[in-house]
């Protein structure tokens, strides 16, 4: 799907309020209701509005720790990485996990209420698995920026 100018108007107004009422996001790009419902209808099928959810803070909500591992396998054939990342999309406390270029394999993004909840998602789950050479943990001090808005142009 080719996006024009109004497309991309409509992006980056929802991904600053995903709740915005139809009318309301219509005022903002320049339509009227029906056809801005439509365009927003068009985005979702073509899967590049992925889904609407609440940003949530996570001190609030008991996991004040963000734990950054990276993760290198002893082996980087497609059969151990798809094992592994079929047995991390099964753990709730990692929240962003990516596939990288270079010394290490993966770099995950682990939230955990504290240091020992995170001692035992290392022992119980991550060393478990199979095909695992190396883990390097780094704790997140502080946030600078988060965002989950893209820069769309």
């Amino acid at each position: 799907m080719k996006l024009d100018d109004i497309d991309l108007r409509i992006v980056r107004a929802l991904q600053m309020d995903g709740r915005m009422p139809v009318q309301e996001l219509a005022d903002k790009v320049g339509l009227s209701a029906s056809p801005c419902a439509r365009r927003v209808r068009n985005l979702e099928k073509a899967g590049i509005i992925k889904g609407y959810a609440a940003v949530i803070d996570p001190a609030k909500v008991g996991l004040p720790i963000s734990v950054f591992a990276s993760v290198k396998l002893e082996r980087q054939r497609e059969e151990e990485l798809d094992r592994f990342a079929q047995a991390i999309s099964r753990w709730p406390e990692v929240v962003d996990c990516f596939l990288m270029t270079g010394q290490r394999d993966y770099l995950m993004r682990i939230v955990v209420s504290d240091l020992e909840a995170y001692e035992r998602f290392l022992k119980e789950k991550l060393t478990r698995l199979d095909g695992v050479a190396s883990i390097e943990s780094s704790f997140a001090l502080g946030e600078v920026k988060r965002s989950h808005a893209l820069p769309v142009k």
